[in-house]
């Protein structure tokens, strides 16, 4: 159950979640295990939360938000959905972890490639960089060659390759890429802005020869939302074929969210490999990279690209992931995802008319950005024309009317199928208040 006195309107009182956040910067670096939960970019402190349901999250003090992070994107029926506890109770009966396979990972996975017919086979994982990163390495054995091409503000977890000029949490504190990663490694990564084809011609010209992949967010949520222009993600498609290289779509964030099958349904793009993360676990930590059957089957144990992980195919995560994608199979979802995202998107849009700010709001099925610029928001170099203190400043009011909203600029906002009208409506409410402020 929620904590008892929760609900009010305005939140008045952060004491316990501040005497947590003390408590936990004297043994976790920084208070958090993820950067951008330390809401530093919107000069905060975090709260932490102890109870979720549907579309909502209560805090240690008792306080109720309507909840658009969505645990960063794969809460997409809302927390606690009963099915998905369900499939939970019923693995957990049976164990935590086995180490060795069980039913539910086939079913999962053939789940998957039906749903997403580019994915001809599928390995499961334990996280989205687990993904990408091993979608890297098996594109680099298949070709035969060492660079890769990302895109600027693309963000594909934190394994080495991909700390060059991303975007999410790096963007949100500042750093460019990251110490730790050598110098060296970092040469083999081409970062070219997003929705420049231009640029990718010619790296190809240069490079071509010598590139193992072209790893792209095909919806970029890691700047917050930046939609691709039309010819971009087909131009990349025909560009990878011409090079010899390979097409990596980062559908960590996409996956099921955009499209039951994902961006690339949505656009009509079939890459080679495509990466998905926890919304195939119903939240639960779990990834998994596949594609077609050639290119799988270099992966150990059937060939020479050794991957692997103790917890890959936890019972637990498959379990509430089948739960989770079976749910989503039903008529009209994506249809009443997308008109309560147009509801807020439109709302918001109208509330920046009015209250004369500058303001650029981009959005696709299930995910919206808000940017603080005159600029049109086309690749990460416009995004980073965002007034970020006025963002800071909107962030601290929403969450005083009971809207978490993310804690940063760089970030999608996600929007849920068990969002209510009432919820929206109290959320453009809220913004209305920030942006007149």
């Amino acid at each position: 159950m929620p904590p008892a006195g929760a609900a009010n309107q305005t939140i008045l009182h952060l004491t316990k979640s501040r005497l947590a956040f003390e408590r936990s910067q004297k043994v976790i670096p920084g208070g958090v295990n993820s950067p951008v939960r330390s809401c530093k970019a919107v000069n905060s402190t975090p709260v932490f939360i102890a109870y979720s349901d549907g579309s909502n999250l209560w805090d240690i003090d008792g306080n109720q938000y309507i909840d658009y992070v969505g645990a960063w994107g794969p809460m997409i029926v809302g927390h606690r959905h009963p099915r998905v506890l369900e499939a939970l109770e019923e693995a957990l009966l049976k164990g935590t972890a086995y180490g060795a396979p069980c039913l539910a990972e086939i079913e999962l996975a053939e789940l998957i490639s039906r749903l997403v017919p580019s994915m001809e086979m599928v390995r499961m994982v334990n996280s989205g960089t687990e993904a990408t990163m091993s979608a890297v390495r098996l594109a680099r054995a298949f070709t035969k060659r060492s660079l890769i091409i990302k895109f600027d503000g693309c963000y594909h977890g934190h394994a080495d390759s991909f700390l060059v000029k991303a975007g999410s949490g790096l963007a949100t504190l500042g750093i460019a890429s990251s110490p730790g990663v050598p110098e060296e490694l970092s040469q083999l990564t081409i970062s070219l802005p997003y929705n420049d084809l231009s640029a990718v011609e010619k790296a190809s010209k240069e490079h071509g020869d010598k590139v193992a992949a072209i790893i792209v967010e095909p919806v970029v949520g890691n700047s917050g939302v930046i939609l691709p222009k039309e010819g971009f993600l087909s131009g990349l498609r025909n560009l990878a074929t011409k090079m010899g290289a390979l097409l990596v779509f980062d559908e960590v964030m996409t996956g099921f969210r955009v499209a039951l099958n994902g961006a690339q349904g949505k656009f009509g793009i079939r890459p080679d490999l495509t990466c998905l993360g926890k919304i195939i676990g119903g939240g639960l930590p779990v990834g998994a990279y596949g594609g077609r059957k050639d290119i799988m089957e270099m992966v150990a144990p059937s060939g020479p690209v050794y991957q692997a992980g103790t917890l890959s195919g936890s019972p637990l995560a498959m379990a509430a992931g089948i739960a989770q994608l079976k749910l989503l199979q039903a008529p009209q979802i994506y249809q009443t995802l997308e008109t309560l995202t147009n509801k807020l998107a439109d709302g918001l849009k109208e509330i920046a008319k009015k209250t004369s700010q500058p303001c650029q709001v981009v959005s696709i099925t299930g995910m919206v950005s808000v940017f603080f610029t005159k600029e049109k928001i086309v690749d990460f170099a416009s995004a980073q024309t965002s007034d970020t203190s006025k963002f800071a400043r909107t962030w601290q009011t929403l969450m005083d009317k009971g809207v978490y909203w993310p804690p940063s600029q760089f970030e999608s906002a996600f929007v849920s199928l068990v969002h209510s009208q009432k919820d929206i409506e109290e959320t453009l409410a809220a913004f209305q208040v920030a942006m007149k402020a």
